[in-house]
């Protein structure tokens, strides 16, 4: 488990100097944000002191407990706000309007997701913005985009999720459509984001021009819809739903055990007749059905016959333990306390604890693993507007 006490034991990471104006909330931005945040840049998060700052700061149980009470430090917030220092400001006053446009001034990118011309009433749209500084990068996240027939909708992570198509592939094959257990059109759109403003960071370094960059939950959605979207689009059929087989690879899946589930990924024939022989059923690789990846593909339902029973008969650990010694992709179906006990994730630090004003903040570190440049944890997430007095300085985003 990485201990994040000592921030100054670490490199100051790749995006130090970056200065990120964050008025984004929920978990797209958010998500962004942070990512720019753990890279060492400097994130200024913008909180509207009329409600309390991010709605997610009230989206528990649980909480950070301050004694026996309730902080504004919901499990929800913290996941995707460490690395940002919280401001208030309320952007609907004259006052707070000149504040974001001095920051603005100094900052290197803004996010905002705001609904499409919803920060042109404030003269803090990109066309404002970029008079004020036209090197910025202008990072705009919404529902539908910038532009098109739905831009003016509100965007939602299960919206996008419909919308999008994957819920119409996710689910048992007689059951309703299924979103995805997390906001995954959230969290997908807020790394699309934050790899679009890299690179218009890259060209600002360059030539000194800013830009706009647009990204929406639903493109973001059907971008990641992969071999599935390109498959429909290939064959002009509409998937069906298949549970947790796969469209292209048989056997792939999971299997009920005597004791629990397995997961089974058999890539290629070399492989399933390594899976067959563990199995004890030597007599399919040779059958024409079942020889090639393509026969079992139209014959899955037959596989899975012979296949469902011989595995139910044997333990978890026993299925395991025999495919991996036949170098056959296998693997458990952990529950969340299974996987941050594992070792596995210890040793890739992908636990870290935080501290502030004496809160212990239990966190799910970055996965990025830069040999040179690592990434940090600096600051952790922050009671709402426990930075406000750096409007007073000459430079807010200054470190300390």
């Amino acid at each position: 488990m990485a201990d994040a006490s000592d921030p100054t034991s670490k490199s100051a990471g790749p995006l130090a100097g970056v200065r990120v104006l964050d008025l984004s909330r929920i978990l797209a931005g958010p998500t962004c944000s942070q990512l720019l945040g753990d890279l060492g840049a400097t994130v200024l998060k913008i909180e509207n002191p009329l409600t309390g700052g991010d709605d997610t700061r009230q989206w528990g149980p649980p909480y950070v407990k301050d004694g026996a009470e309730d902080t504004d430090l919901s499990a929800y917030f913290m996941c995707a706000n460490r690395n940002k220092l919280s401001v208030a400001i309320d952007i609907a006053t004259s006052e707070g309007q000149a504040q974001i446009r001095r920051l603005a001034g100094m900052a290197d990118v803004l996010l905002e997701n705001f609904k499409p011309g919803g920060l042109a009433k404030y003269g803090l749209d990109y066309a404002s913005i970029r008079a004020v500084n036209p090197r910025l990068v202008y990072g705009s996240v919404s529902g539908y985009g910038q532009t098109g027939p739905n831009a003016a909708k509100p965007g939602y992570d299960l919206m996008a999720q419909g919308y999008g198509g994957i819920m119409s592939l996710t689910g048992e094959p007689e059951g309703q459509p299924m979103k995805v257990g997390v906001g995954i059109a959230d969290v997908m759109c807020g790394m699309y984001a934050a790899v679009g403003i890299l690179a218009a960071l890259r060209h600002a370094e360059a030539t000194g021009e800013g830009q706009q960059v647009d990204v929406a939950l639903v493109d973001s959605q059907v971008a990641w819809l992969i071999n599935e979207g390109v498959n429909t689009r290939l064959s002009g059929e509409a998937p069906r739903r298949r549970g947790n087989g796969h469209p292209n690879i048989v056997p792939y899946g999971v299997y009920e055990t005597s004791d629990g589930h397995v997961i089974v990924a058999v890539g290629n024939d070399r492989q399933f007749g390594r899976f067959c022989a563990v199995l004890g059923l030597d007599d399919l690789p040779p059958d024409a059905r079942f020889a090639t990846n393509p026969a079992r593909m139209a014959n899955r339902e037959t596989l899975a016959e012979h296949l469902i029973p011989v595995i139910r008969a044997r333990t978890t650990e026993s299925v395991i333990a025999g495919l991996e010694g036949a170098s056959v992709p296998v693997g458990p179906v952990q529950t969340l306390p299974q996987v941050f006990a594992s070792d596995q994730v210890e040793a890739r630090e992908m636990l870290v604890d935080m501290e502030r004003d004496g809160l212990h903040m239990p966190l799910i570190g970055n996965p990025l693993k830069l040999s040179a440049t690592p990434v940090t944890y600096r600051h952790a997430p922050p009671r709402f507007g426990a930075d406000t007095d750096r409007l007073d300085r000459p430079d807010p985003f200054a470190d300390d």
